[in-house]
């Protein structure tokens, strides 16, 4: 399952939302507002800071304000 750490404020994981939605990619959101352990693993993969939309992906990697095709490119290569 992709993870979709968030924050109810930003307009970049509302976009990416939608378009998630719309390619019909499943996906979980986590609020790194109220999940400590989320924030620290978006500061873990963007050098210390709670940069939002980051992905993660089932393979444990991570994209971080992804465009869709990215996203889209990046879940062929996983399943390839």
């Amino acid at each position: 399952m992709l993870t979709m750490y968030s924050t109810p404020w930003c307009g970049y994981c509302h976009r990416l939302k939608s378009q998630l939605d719309r390619e019909g990619i499943g996906y979980e959101v986590v609020d790194i507002e109220q999940d400590p352990k989320a924030a620290e693993f978006v500061m873990s993969v963007n050098g210390g800071n709670q940069t939002v939309p980051t992905l993660r992906f089932d393979d444990g990697s991570a994209l971080t304000n992804p465009s869709i095709t990215q996203v889209k490119q990046h879940l062929e290569t996983l399943t390839a």
